[in-house]
């Protein structure tokens, strides 16, 4: 199972805190999230949240990541899906990062740059979920985002939380595919 971490520097800590890094790993469910500049809500309107579904479709299918649940906010977003070929991650997350970043700032009265940023200077955050509970939890998480936010009472009123796959159909297909590490010891899997 390849397995490979990319980080802005080799050394493990930074200021004290455990460095960022981003993990590719084949055959795998992700978790990503990612927000923009400042809590900036460049998604405030209909038009920046149709550029973000629409490239995010675009990509996702162009390098195979299989969406399982969107949820997209003013100010962020999170999503579940799986992607059978790791090494696909950080090309999917420049292009479609970039590509929303360019075409949404074009909408903004103020250009924002960077775009996409949160506290560790990622454009984005993503997870390697490695066990059934941490899917289910994950896929709930996102999908009543707009019900924590008080958007809305029921997922199901809001139009950008959007449903790909079925929460159980998606696991039982993980299940199949053994997406799950959670027999593998920790050490063993970061090696």
């Amino acid at each position: 199972m390849p397995f490979r971490k990319s980080s802005i520097s080799s050394d493990e800590f930074h200021d004290g805190d455990h460095r960022y890094e981003h993990w590719y790993r084949d055959n795998t469910v992700y978790f990503l999230t990612a927000r923009c500049r400042g809590k900036t809500h460049a998604f405030q309107s209909e038009e920046a949240k149709a550029i973000f579904w629409d490239r995010l479709l675009h990509w996702a299918q162009h390098y195979g990541f299989v969406l399982w649940v969107v949820s997209l906010l003013d100010n962020h977003y999170h999503l579940v899906g799986y992607l059978k070929n790791g090494e696909n991650l950080g090309d999917f997350m420049r292009r479609f990062h970039g590509s929303v970043a360019k075409l949404v700032n074009d909408l903004l009265p103020e250009k924002l740059a960077p775009f996409w940023y949160d506290s560790g200077k990622q454009g984005y955050w993503d997870g390697c979920l490695r066990k059934e509970k941490q899917g289910r939890k994950s896929y709930r998480y996102t999908l009543l985002q707009a019900v924590e936010a008080g958007i809305v009472k029921d997922y199901r009123d809001y139009p950008h939380t959007r449903i790909f796959i079925e929460v159980e159909r998606a696991i039982r297909r993980a299940n199949e595919l053994n997406v799950w590490l959670e027999d593998v010891p920790y050490k063993r899997y970061q090696q």
